[in-house]
């Protein structure tokens, strides 16, 4: 199992290691637009790897990737009461769990013991599991619709697809991808982390014309965001986190340090639908 965890990460050219990460939620303060965070909570608090948090649609659950028993399965944590309650028990590994829609069904990657990786749908309250995209190895995903997929597809380089799950067609968008991909649908497009400059760039693709265009440049070497309304994007850098206001554009500005908490390297970021919770992952000191 753990053999298959760690090809996981080598196939999609990850730039975290498998090491000890766990998910912090914390509340998510709005001043006239101006961020904080306060209320730290380890989430996972769970030796290994925690990772890849988002929210249920309801807000009142999280969904993320876990290690247990020498494997990585998907658990859920309800917001209100602390509970805990494991999703998956397959003979493969799990990762990257999204709610679909306002179902009862999730979907997840997941890398079986033989090096197959694919993402599947998953029933909230059984076992029971099906392939979405047969054939395709997806590293990283976002749902922009019931239908469409915005996929990482791994490869060299890694490439942007759509894949429409009514049509099975596939659209190729762009290459030289990050893994941070998500859904604006206020704003109609779907946004990532193109790598092809020396300086990476917050690029969008356009759901209607598929037309793509860049936003702005990223924090120096930086991947994983996250959008807390339609305007504004949430990024960390090693223990600091910062916004940037699509309607300021007056760059980066830092919100918080996660030093004082005794945590650092943030990288994934989810944020709940009310915009009154973040979860971020991160590494303890």
């Amino acid at each position: 199992m753990l053999k298959s965890t760690i090809k996981l990460f080598f196939l999609c050219n990850v730039l975290i290691a498998q090491g000890d990460t766990e998910v912090y939620l914390f509340d998510l303060i709005s001043n006239a637009n101006n961020y904080s965070i306060k209320n730290p909570i380890n989430i996972s608090n769970n030796d290994g790897y925690d990772n890849q948090p988002s929210f249920m649609k309801n807000g009142r659950s999280i969904l993320f990737s876990s290690t247990r028993n020498g494997q990585t399965d998907i658990v859920s944590y309800n917001v209100r009461n602390g509970k805990k309650t494991w999703l998956t028990d397959t003979d493969g590994s799990e990762y990257s769990p999204q709610q679909i829609g306002n179902s009862k069904t999730f979907s997840a990657i997941r890398l079986d013991k033989d090096g197959t990786q694919l993402l599947y749908k998953y029933s909230m309250y059984s076992n029971k599991s099906s392939v979405l995209i047969p054939k395709l190895k997806v590293g990283y995903y976002a749902w922009a619709n019931k239908n469409q997929i915005y996929c990482f597809i791994l490869g060299n380089p890694p490439a942007l697809e759509i894949f429409d799950l009514k049509t099975e067609e596939k659209i190729y968008i762009d290459d030289q991808i990050g893994r941070s991909i998500h859904d604006n649908n206020k704003n109609n497009f779907v946004s990532y982390i193109s790598k092809q400059n020396k300086d990476w760039t917050i690029n969008t693709v356009n759901k209607k014309s598929r037309e793509t265009q860049i936003l702005t440049n990223t924090l120096s070497r930086s991947e994983d965001l996250n959008w807390i309304t339609s305007k504004t994007i949430i990024m960390g850098k090693e223990n600091k986190l910062y916004q940037y206001e699509l309607s300021r554009n007056s760059g980066w500005t830092e919100i918080a340090d996660l030093s004082k908490y005794g945590l650092n390297k943030i990288s994934r970021i989810a944020v709940s639908p009310k915009k009154d919770k973040v979860a971020i992952v991160v590494e303890e000191n």
